[in-house]
């Protein structure tokens, strides 16, 4: 590269390096620097060619223009400013920078001392700047070019009644699938392979949910360790998919583009986990990579009385700004850019307390929930908080304002203490599965804003839920002491595998009694991937750290119990979306519509009566049925609906109980769609009201009334789907007598 290069002033919008076909417009906010340099290196990253100083300055924003610099260009930035940390500000010119806005990364960090902008004084303190060069250790930043033929060139737009998410992670889906060729596994392109789709699509699921694939950072005590960040939560670059994800090499954002368009195509949409609340640079002990060297004081809240310090609301060292305009505008920026760059659905919010937080604390009506309701591209995707963070207050499930969608850890916690067998839990779990209105029924939100999940990937399996009283973290390197200990747990009588065949079958059946529950309540579905099957993390409830067998998912280890499982979950999916009742848009309350003559949901006793309060009051009551009638008015028309009447029966002691089916007026028979106990047969049989039931000891068991006029092409379709081959053998029975 000639070191005549012709150079312009540029432009101060937009943020970034932007190439316009002639050349490359480049523009880097920093309030606080005194001059800033772009340093271009060779296509590799890895000799610095040449270093020019930005000429112009506007309204914070430093530019230029480089004629006939083109996609592909490698390049970091050198921020030249106060080092005074006491300040709040960490200038330091001789660590090469991360552009905020860079949509490619190339190349690996490598940890070294040269990373850090201070040396440690004899004290110990970070106060003494470090003038080594960090640019050989360190990423660089790409040039892209951004066309792309979409086949799908329109968001897929799920309705959020209809929505089942499925989480999973890029590299562990794939890394050990057969059927993916060993160069792509593990990648963007990984996930394209149509047996990979097709699985997905065959659970009856509609949005997958992808963990971090924006740039992240390992750390460098894991590394020390043998392990990595696999999670990803740590992210360096909100712009740029990281580049260990791509088959063909970093910088090649058209393999996501190309993921994103496949998925489309079979219909699912694309969910992206993303962490906006803090970086990857760490707190004051940290290293230099990008926002602190650019402009400390402006993109990390610092302790208002010792700027040197960083406010630790997120428990990883810093937390993020958003409370500055310029810090707001780059995470807005960010996404608007995944949005109608990437095309993807949706968002979930890591840490999402944080991005409501202002001085005085969280606040539903904080300037990033403000604008993400105002914009007309964010406010049009599906965003999902994760409502909770370390700081005062942090914990606010339900507190999030309309359009938001919330991750309930309440629904987790109260559905694994119920089939858990634990006293007490019967009057939260009827709350938890009629979309906990004690925490969303405000403000007109709908019952989707509780998303229902019982396993995610931080904790145990759904398979580990079932099988493990204690977390066995001991692959960790931190001597069992990190993750949860307090899991809601119970292994059923042995922990870990077992060849007890009495344990496996309870195992199995408290797995379907947990699927079961998720899907037939009110609100949002999350399903983790490999629960479907019976993934195992052998005991770690915190694999964060394990790129191994220990995460990946081992296609070739399903077995049958795992196939079956499988089976039953497509089941319950294919049930929630034939059955509108199963995910109402309005709440169910419980009161009675005297116009309609009709209440939207009763709660039973075994013996077919509504439930009393003493009854609701008593600990030891584990057995108890939900019905929700079908005719109540499902919108904000008074009128009756035409869905169906359902009974879901759920016997959490561990011997059976008899259930007397409940007389409905003008209804004729019960039909038996789900029983967890015998997941196989070969007809969907049929009782009349005031039959008894027998449900066996930790089961549940799905009736509806047997279907007249408008919904009998409903119940024709699911007898297909619900029963199976009656050679496929089946196991114990419900009766009737």
């Amino acid at each position: 590269m000639a070191n005549d290069i012709r150079i312009a002033e540029g432009s101060p919008f937009p943020l970034g390096a932007t190439w316009d076909g002639r050349g490359v417009n480049f523009a880097l906010f920093s309030a606080n620097a005194t001059k800033v340099e772009l340093c271009l290196f060779d296509e590799r990253g890895e000799k610095e060619l040449q270093r020019i100083e930005l000429p112009e300055y506007t309204d914070e924003v430093w530019h230029v223009y480089l004629h006939d610099l083109g996609p592909g260009a490698v390049y970091g930035y050198r921020v030249h400013g106060p080092y005074e940390p006491e300040a709040g500000h960490r200038f330091n010119p001789n660590k090469l920078l991360l552009d905020p806005y860079a949509k490619a990364h190339v190349g690996t960090l490598k940890w070294d001392p040269a990373l850090f902008g201070y040396t440690l004084n004899a004290e110990g303190e970070d106060l003494t700047f470090d003038e080594r060069d960090s640019a050989p250790f360190m990423q660089k930043c790409q040039v892209v070019d951004q066309s792309f033929t979409w086949t799908h060139a329109t968001r897929v737009r799920v309705p959020w009644e209809r929505t089942i998410f499925y989480e999973t992670h890029v590299r562990g889906y794939t890394k050990r699938h057969p059927a993916v060729p060993e160069s792509l596994r593990g990648t963007f392109a990984g996930l394209t392979q149509k047996e990979v789709v097709d699985h997905i699509r065959r659970l009856g699921v509609t949005s997958v949910e992808l963990m971090p694939i924006q740039s992240f950072v390992n750390d460098s005590y894991l590394l020390d360790k043998g392990l990595t960040n696999y999670w990803g939560y740590n992210t360096i670059g909100f712009f740029a998919a990281d580049p260990r994800f791509f088959s063909r090499g970093g910088g090649q954002i058209a393999e996501f583009k190309e993921l994103v368009d496949h998925l489309h195509e079979a219909g699912l949409e694309v969910i992206l986990d993303v962490v906006y609340n803090h970086t990857a640079e760490g707190n004051e002990r940290g290293a230099t990579l990008s926002f602190r060297g650019i402009d400390n004081a402006s993109y990390y809240r610092l302790m208002p009385d010792e700027p040197r310090y960083y406010i630790n609301d997120t428990g990883t060292g810093n937390t993020l700004n958003l409370s500055h305009p310029r810090v707001l505008q780059m995470v807005t920026d960010s996404l608007r850019y995944w949005v109608t760059e990437m095309n993807v659905d949706g968002f979930r919010f890591d840490l999402a307390t944080i991005l409501g937080r202002e001085d005085h604390g969280f606040d539903e009506g904080g300037g990033f929930l403000d604008s993400c309701r105002q914009d007309p591209i964010l406010s049009s995707v599906k965003l999902i908080a994760e409502p909770w963070d370390c700081g005062p207050g942090g914990y606010q499930v339900g507190g999030f304002p309309p359009g938001w969608a919330e991750w309930n850890d309440r629904f987790r916690d109260t559905t694994r203490a119920f089939w858990k067998g634990d006293e007490g839990i019967a009057s939260e779990l009827a709350t938890r599965m009629t979309a906990s209105g004690d925490k969303f029924n405000r403000r007109g939100r709908r019952p989707w804003s509780s998303v229902n999940f019982v396993t995610a990937h931080d904790g145990y399996t759904l398979n580990d839920l079932v099988s493990y009283n204690d977390k066995h973290n001991e692959a960790n390197g931190e001597d069992n002491k990190d993750g949860h200990s307090d899991n809601l747990s119970w292994n059923c009588g042995e922990e870990g595998p077992t060849d007890d065949e009495e344990i496996r079958t309870l195992r199995e059946r408290q797995k379907r009694n947990l699927l079961a529950t998720l899907l037939l309540s009110q609100g949002t579905p999350m399903l983790l991937a490999g629960d479907e099957f019976g993934r195992t993390q052998r005991g770690n409830n915190n694999a964060y750290c394990q790129d191994n067998d220990v995460s990946w998912v081992d296609w070739e280890g399903i077995d049958a119990d795992g196939h079956a499982l499988t089976d039953f979950v497509n089941k319950l999916t294919t049930l929630r979306h034939a059955l509108p009742v199963l995910r109402r848009g309005r709440f169910l309350v419980g009161q009675y519509n005297e116009a309609l003559d009709v209440t939207d949901v009763k709660w039973m006793s075994p013996s077919g009566d509504e439930l009393s309060n003493e009854q609701w009051d008593d600990p030891s009551m584990r057995c108890f049925c939900m019905l929700i009638d079908g005719r109540a008015q499902a919108t904000g028309i008074r009128r009756p609906a035409a869905d169906a009447t359902l009974l879901i029966a759920m016997n959490a002691y561990h011997d059976v109980v008899d259930v007397k089916l409940p007389e409905i007026a003008g209804s004729q028979q019960w039909t038996c769609l789900i029983d967890t106990n015998m997941p196989v047969r070969d007809e969907l049989p049929e009782y009349d009201s005031g039959d008894i039931y027998q449900i066996t000891g930790r089961s549940l068991v799905l009736f509806a009334l047997h279907a007249r006029g408008s919904t009998q092409h409903v119940f024709d379709r699911l007898a297909e789907n619900l029963v199976e081959d009656p050679a496929a053998g089946s196991n114990q029975n419900g009766t009737k007598r």
